[in-house]
């Protein structure tokens, strides 16, 4: 098959939609099919340097919505060329264009929500879930509608996407995800990161991987993790991720009043070895997020054998929690805390077992093998079910 991805941007520091078509996009390739990308990134972006599969950017775009008069010519000429088109995110131009450009052409669109549809947003951004009420019917309740599948990474997300507007319709289908196995040399990746952060040699650490983001919880942390440290002095606070939301220099100030300033370290975005070795180098994980529709760093942090303590809103917490590989527990203040006090808890036997499990759990749900053999299942699927004379006919036109 011959597939084509395409969303707002490959930028490494918006999240987790642009690893999920990194890493399916290398495993289905690796199946010996064909993936390309477009997105709307200025063709000059540096971060497509580096991206592993080709690229077409058709930005600049303008503005947050990323529009570009660029990308439906384009889908208009090239999509026929390919079987499968997966729309990544919504929201934005992207998916709307792609709408616009395939919905008559017989070419089969797919679409990812990553977790765009969740009520956590209507609840949290009031204002902007009203904006989002006027837009919707006109564009992403249409975007939806089409396609001839929206994929869903859990059944929990596939269950909250219904919730948020009254107008729905979708095709919908649970497909596995995951992600791939890290590098295999723990020692080595666990030296790169304390040569990156040589003050972090001889300590314990928790560690939290992601953006830093009001709805993943940080601020909860901070304040869990300082009670915590009322009755232990063991544990030091990794703080890893991009901050697009300038939240950072708020949660400084937190942890100052908290009196925790010099048991946090903030490193920034990680990637590489020294993100893999982050995973190596700590004792559990943690992500008390408000709302997460899958958590690649859930599943990374589980590769890594790395016990996870997270939420009950992050969506493969049943998962997590089903296997014995970490603690689930409320997104607040006092679940964070609790789950932070049971690791603590357990003694070096049950701690071992549970590194075990974690990393059992991630063979058995979360591996890019599995991911890209259900999508691969979805797209042929999809495949056979198109219309001949439709396919036949946008191969003209193109």
């Amino acid at each position: 098959m011959k597939i084509l991805h395409v969303l707002p941007s490959l930028d490494p520091r918006t999240g987790g939609p642009i690893e999920a078509v990194r890493q399916s996009g290398l495993g289905i390739a690796a199946l010996s099919h064909q993936v390309e990308v477009a997105s709307v990134d200025d063709p000059a972006a540096p971060w497509l340097d580096t991206f592993p599969l080709p690229v077409h950017a058709l930005g600049p775009a303008k503005g947050f919505y990323g529009y570009t008069p660029n990308l439906v010519p384009w889908l208009q000429r090239h999509a026929a060329e390919f079987d499968a088109v997966i729309v990544n995110g919504l929201w934005q131009y992207p998916s709307y264009a792609t709408w616009k450009a395939l919905r008559h052409s017989g070419v089969p669109y797919y679409v990812f929500p990553h977790g765009m549809l969740d009520p956590w947003f209507k609840r949290t951004y009031p204002l902007k879930h009203l904006k989002k009420c006027l837009y919707w019917p006109w564009a992403e309740y249409r975007v939806l509608r089409d396609a001839t599948r929206v994929l869903f990474t859990a059944e929990e997300e596939r269950i909250l996407a219904r919730q948020s507007f009254r107008l729905y319709r979708a095709k919908e289908e649970v497909v596995a995800f995951g992600t791939n196995r890290p590098p295999a040399d723990a020692t080595h990746l666990r030296a790169a990161f304390h040569a990156a952060q040589p003050a972090l040699r001889d300590r314990r650490l928790l560690l939290f991987l992601g953006r830093i983001h009001p709805k993943k919880g940080c601020d909860l942390l901070l304040k869990a993790f300082a009670t915590l440290c009322e009755s232990d002095t063991s544990m030091h606070l990794v703080m890893a991720g991009p901050d697009n939301s300038e939240w950072t220099p708020a949660l400084k100030s937190l942890a100052n009043e908290l009196g925790i300033a010099q048991r946090v370290t903030w490193t920034g975005m990680l990637q590489g070895d020294e993100k893999w070795g982050a995973f190596y180098a700590s004792d559990a994980f943690v992500l008390p997020s408000h709302q997460e529709n899958f958590g690649i760093a859930v599943a990374e942090a589980l590769a890594c054998g790395l016990p996870a303590l997270i939420s009950d809103k992050v969506n493969i917490c049943r998962e997590v929690e089903a296997q014995g590989a970490g603690f689930i527990a409320p997104d607040s203040v006092e679940g964070t805390l609790a789950n932070l006090t049971r690791w603590l808890q357990l003694d070096s036997a049950a701690a071992a077992a549970m590194r075990v499990q974690a990393l059992r759990c991630f063979e058995q749900h979360f591996t890019v093998e599995a991911m890209s053999a259900d999508l691969l299942r979805v797209l042929q699927q999809g495949r056979r079910s198109q219309d001949p004379q439709a396919r036949s006919l946008a191969l003209e036109q193109g």
